[in-house]
């Protein structure tokens, strides 16, 4: 930043509006400016102005002028330490791109800071959101691949990296995902959602411990994980550069790839540089002396009943004692998040935003974040976490659902916690496969059941090989399910290869094979062992009968049988009907349910099974179907006129 000469004859010329009156004009020595937040923006935007953050010192009794062409400052506004100062930055139309500069005046003194008009990102290609057409594959960058290892132990926050330790630093990278595109476009996935890439905690976390062994003594963690944020607009040293973002998204659009960025609003790492000086204040909810710790009462938020008590403490209260609860409520707080999600999406060309803690935030916020994205990228859309199992909580949250509190969050979908429990209770513990037709019951309550993401395991949980009876064809029957369930699936990388993992740090493997020394390459079918192969191979298959089957993507889904250990759904779509049957008993089953029952003619129908693992159509002619099933099995039959597409090899 370039310090001018000073100017007293400013002296509290300007209009200043400061956060705290003792501040005007009691700065103790010439201005600084060390931060500029939004360091961008466009002209033409929805959101004009653009309202900047400044940091620094001595900032009290400033006036803030915009130095050059199509651009101009409003009303300036300080928070008592004079660290921070908030200006409305007016960026006209027709505005060229091209640097500009932001020049602060004092009594003592005056300093600038760059502010740049960026030239918008072509829209082809890039905002597209993703559909039931898609299918998501979620990705920790960290323990992926490491493509450079030149950014494992970085200048700027050294000591983080060790390979041995389950919370620290591990090496992934944007290059290592790049390197591994064409793996994921042999498998068939076509979106990939990636954890938060901000700028994360520069040093061991001491106030965030556990133990690396049970019942060993607490160490020191990392926000190897994404959900540490120091700086809301820079990117993790750890895992690349801006420029190699950039790269990223590019070339997964270039592969077909669609690209959702991981997003948080409801707190901050510790350790960033406002919980210690804040812009205003009440920047956050409590401090770190005095706060509420969170209740992780969910239900609180759609309660009538609840005391006032009992949703604060869901909606301010500290993440584990520790995490800063931002206060959504305070003015500058809303602008500043919405500014920083718009930013981002701008920036890089993300086509979705993937948005943590929803239940945890006051909802008058999400309809005014989600309608802010709305307005300026309409493709774009939002996937909420909600981690509940209650179909009601999960669908208050949805957009089309107004609230007893009259507020219609906008939020387009959320994750299907509720049928991820009952997955993992059918085909992991032997659960009836009713559970799943009893959630699935439930989906009324949402506005649009379609457009809900269901999953196996993310990474918040131990992997399903870790449940108890779990076995390879639980997984795989899961895995069916999930992928022709109504909905956009969800596959937590490694899943494809069964792998096993317990809590939270064992559950975020290292991807074999992405790293230096790896025994063996399971990007590849050579270093792949059979029974990996074996899962690989089934989602591969399952990936593309979804895209060559549009029933199993936009099709109304209809139960037609139902048992204790056997089901059979249809998903029909002008008049065509994929059928997915499921045997769960360990014994041998013959199924039999008629065509018309999803609609279809009995007269012009008729039946063909699409090489389906265990699965037997005996009778496909008329209206009966009957199919003799194999022990813990699955069959896809396709039925109805003109004829159904071909068996998939």
């Amino acid at each position: 930043m370039r310090r001018l000469k000073p100017n007293l004859s400013r002296l509290c010329a300007a209009f200043v509006l400061t956060l705290s009156a003792s501040a005007v004009c009691a700065a103790q020595g010439a201005p600084t400016v060390s931060k500029v937040e939004p360091p961008d923006w466009w002209a033409g935007h929805s959101v004009n102005p653009v309202r900047v953050m400044l940091r620094g010192g001595n900032l009290g009794g400033a006036r803030i002028e915009a130095v050059g062409q199509g651009i101009r400052t409003g009303l300036v506004r300080v928070n008592g330490a004079g660290t921070y100062a908030f200006v409305d930055v007016f960026i006209e139309r027709d505005a060229l791109p091209g640097g500009r500069r932001l020049r602060v005046t004092t009594a003592k003194g005056s300093a600038e800071a760059s502010f740049r008009i960026n030239e918008p990102l072509p829209r082809a290609g890039r905002f597209q959101g993703f559909t039931p057409d898609d299918v998501i594959y979620f990705i920790m960058p960290d323990r992926f691949a490491d493509g450079d290892p030149s950014n494992n132990n970085p200048a700027k926050s050294p000591g983080l990296y060790d390979r041995s330790k389950g919370r620290y630093y591990h090496g992934g990278d944007f290059q290592g995902i790049i390197d591994h595109l064409p793996y994921l476009k042999e498998l068939g996935v076509t979106a990939l959602w990636i954890n938060p890439v901000y700028d994360n905690t520069d040093r061991p976390d001491e106030k965030e411990t556990y133990p690396e062994t049970e019942g060993g003594p607490k160490r020191p963690t990392t926000a190897y994980h994404g959900y540490g944020a120091i700086d809301f607009y820079g990117v993790e040293e750890h895992y690349g550069t801006p420029q190699k973002l950039r790269e990223l998204v590019d070339k997964a659009h270039a592969a077909g790839l669609k690209v959702i960025q991981d997003q948080i609003a409801n707190h901050t790492s510790p350790y960033h540089p406002w919980v210690n000086d804040r812009p205003t204040p009440t920047w956050f909810y409590g401090t770190v002396e005095n706060h509420l710790s969170n209740n992780w009462q969910k239900w609180t938020t759609m309660d009538p009943h609840a005391s006032e008590e009992t949703r604060r403490r869901n909606l301010e209260g500290w993440f584990i004692d520790i995490l800063p609860d931002l206060n959504q409520d305070d003015e500058e707080v809303r602008r500043y998040l919405i500014q920083n999600t718009l930013w981002w999406l701008g920036t890089y060309g993300f086509d979705a935003v993937r948005m943590d803690t929803l239940p945890h935030v006051p909802r008058r916020f999400w309809r005014d974040w989600s309608a802010a994205i709305h307005a300026e990228y309409p493709g774009v859309n939002i996937l909420g976490e909600l981690f509940d199992g209650d179909p009601a909580l999960l669908a208050y949250f949805q957009r089309g659902r107004v609230g007893h509190d009259q507020i219609d969050t906008g939020i387009d979908t959320v994750y299907d916690f509720a049928l991820h429990y009952a997955i993992r209770d059918v085909f992991a513990r032997g659960e009836s496969v009713r559970k799943l037709q009893q959630v699935l019951a439930h989906d009324y309550l949402y506005p649009h059941p379609e457009l809900l993401v269901p999953f196996v395991g993310v990474h918040d949980m131990q992997r399903f090989m870790n449940e108890q009876g779990a076995t390879v064809e639980g997984l795989k029957l899961a895995q069916v399910f999930v992928m022709t369930t109504r909905g956009t699936p969800l596959l937590y990388y490694g899943d494809e290869l069964a792998m096993p993992g317990g809590g939270d740090p064992d559950n975020r493997r290292d991807f074999p094979g992405g790293f230096a020394n790896d025994a063996r390459d399971a990007f590849t079918k050579a270093g792949r062992t059979a029974a990996e192969n074996d899962v690989f191979e089934h989602v591969k298959w399952l990936a593309r009968l979804r895209r060559n089957l549009p029933a199993l993507r936009r099709g109304t889904l209809v139960h037609v049988y139902d048992e204790e250990q056997q089901t059979v759904f249809a998903r029909v779509l002008d008049g065509q009907a994929t059928f997915v049957a499921f045997n769960n008993d360990t014994k041998p089953a013959t199924i039999k349910f008629k065509l018309s029952a999803a609609g279809l003619d009995p007269n012009g129908s008729y039946a063909t099974s699409q090489d389906s693992p265990g699965g037997e159509l005996t009778r496909g002619t008329g209206d009966d179907v009957e199919i003799k099933m194999a022990p813990r099995s699955f069959a896809i039959v396709t039925a109805g006129a003109p004829p159904p597409p071909r068996a998939l090899k």
